[in-house]
């Protein structure tokens, strides 16, 4: 597990900029040619990964399943379950930490399918540091006090999507729930499903939060700080689904 996370650590941007540029560095005395290159290679590196029209590229080819209707009638299915992303860890405006904006755009559209299906949801997603709620607690917690839904089960144990599957599962087959509306993050969804389909749980996509089309102006052929964001999360997912594809 440490290992896959540094790995992937040192291939996701930034930190394959500077290994690139570093070992060009490193390399300029005794191979000029390969070391200028290198250099180069991560200059161009940088921009591309950081414009929005790559980040929008990259996000759209990991989106495979449509939205579901915006009204009318909805795939049938016994529970809706919500996966977490991010946590704001200060939360200093509401008095402590509280889930993170991705999150919050689950929870939004997880809420809207509540109410349309009156199904019961489970939130998963474990605890995001020491001495803090879990993600599952947080999510629970906007859902009753923000969107006032009601929300049957916690999750609290996972730690990655492959967890979220196995821990949820185990929940969902006790309480005779065998077929489900996940809710995550377009991007992401599909890796999640697949995850819990290998735990004997039957899924329709509930995808939320999609990525537009990449390029809109000039602007989106030029460097973003949100873009190189996006990159990571993107080379993230599709990291992810190899390994997943490797070794799950």
């Amino acid at each position: 597990m440490r290992m896959r996370r540094l790995l992937e650590a040192l291939i996701l941007p930034p930190s394959s900029v500077l290994v690139l540029i570093l070992g060009g560095t490193a390399l300029r005395r005794r191979l000029p040619r390969t070391g200028r290159t290198l250099q180069i290679v991560g200059l161009l590196w940088l921009w591309l990964a950081a414009t929005p029209f790559v980040a929008g590229t990259l996000l759209r080819t990991l989106q495979d399943d449509p939205p579901l209707p915006a009204s009318g009638p909805l795939p049938q299915a016994d529970a809706i379950v919500v996966l977490s992303a991010a946590a704001d860890r200060i939360g200093a405006e509401y008095g402590g930490p509280v889930a993170g904006a991705m999150t919050m755009q689950r929870l939004r559209y997880g809420a809207a399918l509540q109410r349309r299906t009156g199904l019961p949801i489970l939130v998963s997603g474990g605890r995001p540091g020491s001495n803090m709620p879990s993600m599952a607690e947080l999510m629970a917690r906007a859902l009753r006090d923000e969107f006032q839904v009601p929300v049957r089960w916690l999750e609290e144990r996972s730690y990655n999507t492959a967890q979220n599957a196995e821990f949820s599962a185990e929940i969902l087959v006790k309480a005779g729930a065998r077929r489900i509306l996940l809710v995550s993050t377009a991007w992401h969804l599909p890796r999640a499903a697949e995850s819990f389909q290998r735990h004997g749980i039957e899924v329709v996509p509930a995808p939320t939060a999609f990525r537009g089309p990449p390029y809109e102006n000039y602007r989106s052929l030029l460097p973003h700080w949100a873009a190189l964001r996006d990159t990571g999360y993107a080379m993230h997912e599709w990291f992810g689904r190899v390994y997943y594809a490797l070794f799950a």
